[in-house]
């Protein structure tokens, strides 16, 4: 029998689990991992500049490649990565936190021990799907099978693990286990498919809302859109159904022009969408009735918006049997199509407008992303006008953003999704305030020499929140300025290729320059020469 300490039992664990890198900051308390990792050569280790960006990066791997993996300090290390956590959290990304804690010995004793904190378990519990502690050597790795294990069941999500450090360093002796696979979800009666499609063929002009619960479900949405049924998409979901397809009412929810489809429909089918505020105007977009709701999380009927009749079940496998059932017995509506695409043309026309001269941002980020990149939004003006809406989309998760709506993680993820992508080119685009709240990451960039465009929209300040106060508070403007460094020299300090761009005209040459050549890039945008972008404040009824 092999004796390993448990710091290589966790290492050859994640190589058993497929997992290409893991996201971090060394410390005392988490080294003997780290230190397998690195012998052993197998992982990309890819040392971040601080446990949020370690987290984040991971759940921007999670979301393009395979399983992210973040490993952090214990205390305010492991807080560092509770913002991060509760993005994944409300993303849905199964990613693993791997978080050390003091030696087993001054657990919860309040002994003023280095990095020691007041109840770690309780805030990881509160920002995780679910939260473990490892109390011996041996429960380790069977630990480990079991986190990813949840964090891969549906409903996904994010899951912690708590090792203390000398359990980290103790010897094991190494049983060879294979990886659990995911619980399967419970599966909807034939019955109830059955009850459905009736429904389906009775309507005359259902639609369909897909959200992040649809993401894997592409095939069968494209054949409930090929039967003539229009779809709607949540802004996380963007791509399950091309935007070219011509019943794609892409993520234009709350246009004035898609809510009147929605008035004339006879039936609405959610499936996989929370139905968020922000795409519902806080729950004041009025939906079809009747509405039936698919989601594999029990705990969805009803939640945002009533039902009047709930599937329990994995989107995929219900949309794909239901599919099946309205094969070749219903057909598409040339008048219904018509209204779509004026719906559509009048929503992007609108939007165009508001945006003005960032409309040419816009045509030239997709002119030069290829047709399999990447395009990482942070919350800011552009990324919540242009790049949540405007920017067409064909494929899913290539349009990620925070789901959660925190500004500053924008760089960070599109860290993560440079690394898990395997060699996806990566366009992302923060504001000069979100930036900062991570800039420490631009080194991570240039050290790792990612295959991606930062595109900077530098405006001053946090120019969302000037939309917000020129709306909501009668056009008085405070704490919304910010000094801003010189972001051109700061990349120059970093040795990264960098642009400057004043005028709109100059986008798609500037563009197609920056993301063209390989490796790591800034492209700073000089908002005040450009001109204004309107943002009149998110889409809800009201602010309080």
């Amino acid at each position: 029998m092999t004796t390993i300490t448990v710091g290589e039992a966790v290492a050859r664990t994640l190589e058993a689990h497929a997992v290409s890198a893991v996201y971090g900051v060394i410390s005392i308390h988490n080294l003997p991992i780290a230190d397998a990792i690195g012998q052993r050569e197998r992982v990309r280790f890819v040392p971040s500049r601080g446990e949020a960006g370690a987290v984040t990066m991971a759940d921007g791997h999670t979301r393009v490649g395979g399983l992210g993996v973040a490993l952090t300090s214990t205390g305010a290390g492991a807080g560092n990565a509770v913002g991060a956590m509760l993005e994944a959290l409300n993303a849905g990304t199964p990613l693993l936190h791997i978080t050390g804690q003091v030696e087993k010995a001054y657990l919860d004793r309040d002994a003023g021990f280095i990095h020691e904190t007041r109840d770690q378990m309780g805030f990881l519990e509160a920002c995780s799907k679910r939260a473990y502690r490892a109390c011996t050597p041996e429960q380790v790795v069977p630990l480990l099978h079991r986190a990813i294990q949840e964090a891969m069941t549906l409903p996904r999500g994010p899951v912690s693990l708590e090792i203390p450090i000398d359990i980290q360093a103790s010897q094991v002796e190494w049983i060879e286990t294979a990886p659990a696979s995911p619980a399967a979800p419970a599966r909807v009666a034939d019955a109830e498919v059955d009850a459905l499609a009736e429904r389906l063929l009775a309507a005359k002009r259902p639609v369909l809302w897909i959200g992040g619960g649809c993401l894997e479900a592409g095939e069968a949405v494209r054949r409930l859109a090929d039967a003539g049924i229009p779809v709607v998409s949540s802004t996380h979901a963007r791509g399950v159904l091309p935007d070219s397809h011509p019943r794609s009412l892409r993520a234009f929810h709350s246009a004035p022009a898609v809510e009147e489809l929605f008035a004339a429909s006879d039936l609405m089918l959610v499936a996989g969408s929370r139905l968020r505020s922000n795409e519902t105007r806080t729950y004041s977009v009025a939906l079809p009735r009747p509405l039936v709701q698919i989601d594999v999380d029990p705990a969805a009927a009803h939640r945002n918006y009533p039902a009047d009749a709930f599937l329990c079940g994995e989107c995929g496998d219900v949309l794909s049997r239901l599919a099946d059932r309205l094969g070749g017995k219903r057909a598409p509506d040339a008048e219904v199509d018509r209204e779509v695409a004026k719906a559509v043309a009048a929503a992007e026309r609108a939007l165009r407008d508001q945006v003005g001269e960032y409309a040419k941002l816009c045509d030239a980020v997709r002119e030069s992303l290829p047709a399999d990149g990447i395009f990482v939004r942070d919350i800011t003006v552009s990324g919540s006008t242009w790049g949540s809406r405007l920017l067409p989309i064909e494929r899913p998760l290539t349009n990620i953003h925070s789901l959660a709506g925190a500004i500053g993680q924008g760089l960070a993820t599109g860290i993560g999704c440079a690394v898990g992508g395997e060699g996806r080119k990566v366009v992302t685009v923060v504001g000069d305030g979100g930036l900062m709240l991570m800039v420490g990451e631009l080194a991570t960039l240039a050290q790792e020499g990612l295959d991606m465009t930062l595109v900077v929209m530098n405006d001053g300040g946090y120019g969302v929140m000037r939309g917000i106060q020129d709306k909501y508070f009668e056009g008085r403007q405070y704490y919304n300025d910010l000094h801003t460094p010189d972001f051109q020299a700061m990349a120059d300090a970093l040795g990264l290729p960098r642009w400057k761009v004043g005028h709109g005209d100059d986008f798609q040459a500037v563009l197609a320059e920056a993301v063209g050549r390989a490796g790591p890039a800034v492209v700073e945008v000089d908002m005040a020469s450009v001109g204004p972008l309107e943002f009149a404040g998110p889409p809800q009824k009201t602010l309080y």
